[in-house]
């Protein structure tokens, strides 16, 4: 077991992507920093991440590894406990640890994630990371020029974006609705010039290499790609009261935060990465970096106010 101390300038809670490149960016600004690691990363089930400069393709637990190597010259303590309880106090946070141990901190910089919320089809979790995707942009290129499915249930505007981005990847690709499309004449116009058929029917399940539906029939596809819902990973942004977006597709779910520094609703609370929305690999990593970049700031703008010793 590693020997934690009580009192750090910043406890970073999670440790994928964006709370480890947050730790790296605190750490070389000489911040005592403990940063607690909550378990496997979202993208642990997938082969490989892609589109992260020098590291393309490389699977996700290895860039794990390598990002907790470098942070060994650092004044970061990696603290594989779960955070349980965090609460807000004049100038400082507390954090109750799983194994009971409190720490205390300056500031707190969330990387808790987002958990997904896959529709209730047999096959689809068991293909999730291998058949089943959610990215083009994380495994389109992989499966380019394949036949391809699209489940979007209930159709509309998500439903054709959707399709008329992951056609740049291939000419064989089918939107699947799940019942009615509730796309508009010149939506259904558009994707029959872009040569996607659009299947109405309700789907049943997924076979690993086939979408089967409600009247028997099936679709034979090499991978299916849909859009989960998601929610919270951690219980800490609501015990903290941090406030969560009111717009967009993830209206209610993901945190609301000052884009240019990842600040909360909490003044001293931060927070990166899926859990605010930055949900591929480069851009969980940036949020974190420009996350502890500000909260660095802020520190020491505090620390120059102080009266001198």
């Amino acid at each position: 077991m590693i020997s934690i101390e009580q009192s750090y300038d910043v406890i970073v809670i999670g440790a994928g992507s964006a709370g480890l490149n947050a730790a790296l960016v605190l750490g070389r600004a000489r911040r005592h920093t403990l940063l607690l690691d909550h378990g496997l990363p979202r993208n642990a089930p997938a082969h490989a991440s892609h589109g992260l400069l020098t590291r393309d393709g490389t699977p996700p637990l290895e860039l794990t590894r390598l990002a907790r190597e470098q942070l060994a010259p650092y004044p970061v303590t990696l603290h594989t406990d779960a955070a349980e309880t965090a609460e807000a106090h004049p100038g400082h946070f507390t954090v109750t640890l799983g194994g009971g141990q409190t720490v205390h901190a300056r500031r707190l910089l969330l990387a808790t994630g987002v958990t997904d919320q896959l529709p209730d089809l047999p096959g689809l979790r068991e293909g999730w990371g291998t058949t089943v995707h959610h990215c083009p942009y994380c495994h389109g290129w992989e499966v380019r020029d394949q036949h391809l499915a699209d489940l979007i249930p209930g159709g509309g505007n998500l439903a054709y974006h959707r399709s008329v981005l992951l056609r740049q990847w291939t000419p064989h690709l089918t939107l699947l609705t799940h019942g009615p499309a509730h796309l508009t004449g010149e939506q259904r116009s558009t994707l029959a010039h872009l040569g996607v058929p659009i299947i109405e029917r309700p789907v049943t399940g997924w076979t690993g290499r086939a979408v089967t539906f409600q009247d028997g029939s099936h679709l034979d596809r090499d991978a299916l790609f849909i859009t989960p819902g998601q929610a919270q990973r951690s219980r800490l942004p609501d015990q903290l009261g941090c406030a969560r977006t009111d717009h967009g597709p993830l209206a209610g779910v993901l945190l609301a935060v000052t884009a240019a520094t990842g600040q909360t609703s909490v003044p001293g609370v931060y927070a990166a990465g899926d859990m605010i929305g930055e949900q591929q690999v480069v851009l969980a990593a940036a949020s974190g970096a420009r996350a502890a970049a500000a909260l660095n700031a802020a520190l020491c703008t505090e620390d120059a106010a102080r009266p001198a010793s």
